[in-house]
């Protein structure tokens, strides 16, 4: 009777085991499917989205999410779609969604922090990115990125210390070349400026980006070395006839150079594509007051003020005047400017040397005391006020 009662029991024992194997093996491939199915729509999805199939992208992440619910692919794959579509709000929903299961996530870290770059919410991407360098410290892409926020931030020792990483990391790296070369031409070491956009040059040759040559430009523009200015620009002019920056380069190279003629066609060969430029009418106004045709200087400075109200031209307007020797007027003009512009001295020492001509030392000196009285520390006034002072006997 025991016996056949263990039997019995062992029976069971062996269907219950039998069973619960069964079961075992029917969650088990269900589980193969499930992932297998996640795996499938992920693949296919980023698939999709690197070939700018956004919406259907986005369809079949969210059949991934219905699927699971917080599945990391699923979340970082909607998150870079909507970066893809620029909504960069959208974006940071769905990344934080993820950092929330998955906090160590370096796709939804680098995501997240590219959004907050976007938006220009600088100190925000920094946080992030330094999130990720916490578990990737040589990641070059992510190094030069963060170098790029602490330069916005303008945190200049953070930036060179990490741009000067990636230059460790991967000697030549064109970003991090690039990025030094904003960083000191931002903080006006122009001569660093350019060792850094040089070795671009150096490397690239005539296939380097145009934004290089006109950089390099721009820096030989700013330490006043105009010649060797023109070359890079003129080099940028030969691939990009009518490039912008280019032609601004040319423009004011002869400008510095004092061939107001030359200049003078660039500044209009911009004005042939972009006729309501209130910059560069004024800059071509100037250039024929310099070449004392005054008709036409005024014919720009008056188009730059139909288009709005530009300080520039209101001085060249008032120069034009006190060439002319109307001194009373070219005052009332400059006075004026004072009410908007207060702490330009370049309006001080005009107006006091109209009073000079006018044969008023006193009122020379009157003006020039006032933008003294603002605190302002300026070589320009304090040596035309000392001189007249000195030639005046006051």
């Amino acid at each position: 009777m025991n016996n056949e009662i263990e039997q019995n029991n062992s029976k069971k024992s062996n269907k219950a085991d039998e069973h619960l194997r069964q079961q075992m093996e029917e969650d088990e491939r269900r589980r193969k499917e499930h992932a297998q199915k996640l795996a499938e729509l992920s693949q296919k999805a980023y698939q999709l989205l690197k070939e700018d199939y956004v919406k259907e992208a986005e369809a079949l992440f969210e059949e991934m999410l219905a699927l699971e619910p917080h599945n990391n692919y699923a979340l970082v794959g909607l998150g870079d779609s909507a970066r893809k579509r620029k909504a960069f709000n959208d974006a940071i929903k769905y990344y934080q969604r993820c950092l929330e299961h998955y906090p160590n996530n370096n796709y939804a870290l680098f995501g997240l922090a590219d959004c907050y770059k976007s938006l220009r919410h600088y100190h925000k991407a920094i946080g992030v990115w330094e999130r990720y360098l916490e578990h990737d410290d040589r990641n070059v892409t992510v190094l030069t990125r963060v170098a790029d926020a602490y330069r916005k931030v303008r945190d200049l020792p953070r930036s060179r210390e990490l741009y000067l990483k990636v230059l460790q990391l991967e000697p030549d790296n064109a970003y991090a070349l690039i990025g030094l070369g904003h960083l000191h031409y931002d903080f006006k070491d122009f001569e660093s400026a350019k060792a850094y956009w040089g070795r671009i040059h150096e490397l690239h040759g005539d296939k380097v980006d145009i934004r290089v040559l006109t950089s390099l430009g721009n820096c030989h523009r700013k330490l006043k070395t105009y010649e060797d200015g023109l070359h890079y620009f003129e080099e940028a002019l030969k691939r990009e006839p009518y490039n912008f920056y280019a032609l601004f380069g040319v423009a004011d190279c002869y400008r510095g150079l004092n061939r107001q003629s030359d200049s003078l066609l660039y500044w209009n060969r911009i004005l042939e594509r972009d006729p309501e430029n209130k910059v560069i009418l004024t800059r071509a106004g100037d250039t024929y007051r310099n070449m004392h045709e005054y008709e036409r200087a005024t014919t720009y400075y008056n188009k730059a003020l139909n288009i709005e109200f530009d300080v520039y031209a209101v001085v060249g307007l008032a120069l034009i005047n006190k060439a002319k020797g109307n001194y009373r007027e070219a005052i009332e003009s400059l006075e004026g400017l004072l009410k908007s512009d207060p702490k330009n001295h370049r309006l001080y020492t005009e107006i006091a040397d109209c009073y000079l001509k006018l044969g008023e030392p006193h009122q020379a000196l009157r003006i020039l005391s006032r933008f003294q009285k603002l605190g302002i520390r300026n070589r320009h006034v304090h040596d035309m006020y000392e001189r007249i002072r000195g030639h005046s006997g006051y």
